[in-house]
């Protein structure tokens, strides 16, 4: 029997080749996943979901990486991507969820629950980064997957821009730590008022700088909680129609214009916390 002809992937073909390689092998809805967050001490970890339309359709003026794109830019390119989009998601992972199971467990989980949402099933998926089991199709975990492959980067797109908005949120509830300005990673200034005032119910206990700031370094991180913190929970937002909200003690405040499902969700089952600094030292150079 003959071996099927292999699959080229040309280099000139841009940040589309890598989908039409595997369209024109019959995988036609070709889902991308990302997150946006992992290095932050504080907010949110928000993974996306999309899957864009074969041809011109799908291609996307100033769709790129969204770390590569300016604040303007990614909120052009995220409005493109809801409208043309066959199907996308978002999940929210709040830092409570973060810091009881764990920050690489959370960021898997995060892009598995992004893909389930699709409304439109996958033929073939495409994660940045991180291979993702459980998925019922094959997939593909593409090293800085936003840089070579569109979906991918559409999925960046949707989740740095769905965070961007969240930290502006959160900056009115907590005035003192400026996340609209680095939304919740570490920066000079965000250090400087951890020190000041140490860290409310949106910051990261699990994470070395959280816990020292905390003063009770020594603690698993549930027990470093202000008292004030939310349950663990997680939202979500597709692009479907319907609308539900699960209520929380506490939840994430979420926007009004975002179309789609918007809801809150009790996350699986907590696992023991992870020694401080576990998660740190997961952290890449993603920001």
């Amino acid at each position: 029997m003959l071996a099927p002809p292999r699959t080229v992937v040309r280099r000139e073909g841009g940040l589309y080749a890598l989908e039409r390689a595997l369209q024109r092998r019959g995988f036609r809805n070709v889902a991308g996943a990302d997150e946006a967050g992992r290095g932050a001490c504080a907010g949110p970890l928000v993974a996306g979901a999309a899957i864009l339309p074969e041809g011109k359709r799908g291609e996307i003026e100033e769709l790129a990486d969204s770390k590569l794109l300016t604040p303007a830019a990614r909120e052009r390119v995220y409005d493109e991507v809801v409208k043309r989009a066959l199907a996308w998601s978002v999940v929210i992972i709040p830092p409570a969820e973060v810091d009881a199971r764990g920050l690489h467990v959370c960021n898997l989980a995060a892009m598995r629950r992004a893909l389930a949402l699709l409304t439109t099933g996958p033929d073939y998926v495409l994660t940045d980064g991180f291979p993702v089991d459980g998925l019922g199709a094959p997939g593909l975990a593409v090293w800085k997957g936003d840089r070579v492959a569109a979906c991918v980067a559409a999925a960046s797109v949707l989740a740095k821009v769905t965070r961007d908005r969240l930290m502006v949120e959160l900056d009115g509830r907590f005035p003192d730590y400026g996340f609209a300005v680095h939304k919740g990673y570490i920066t000079d200034e965000h250090s400087a008022a951890l020190t000041a005032h140490g860290p409310c119910a949106e910051h990261r206990f699990s994470y070395v700088n959280v816990a020292a700031a905390s003063g009770r370094g020594n603690r698993p991180p549930r027990a470093r909680r202000p008292a004030s913190a939310s349950d663990p929970a997680a939202g979500s937002a597709s692009g479907s129609a319907s609308l539900s909200m699960q209520p929380t003690a506490e939840p994430l405040m979420l926007w009004p214009t975002l179309e789609g499902t918007v809801g809150v969700a009790s996350g699986e089952q907590p696992r023991p916390p992870v020694p401080v600094g576990e998660d740190e030292a997961m952290e890449g150079e993603k920001r």
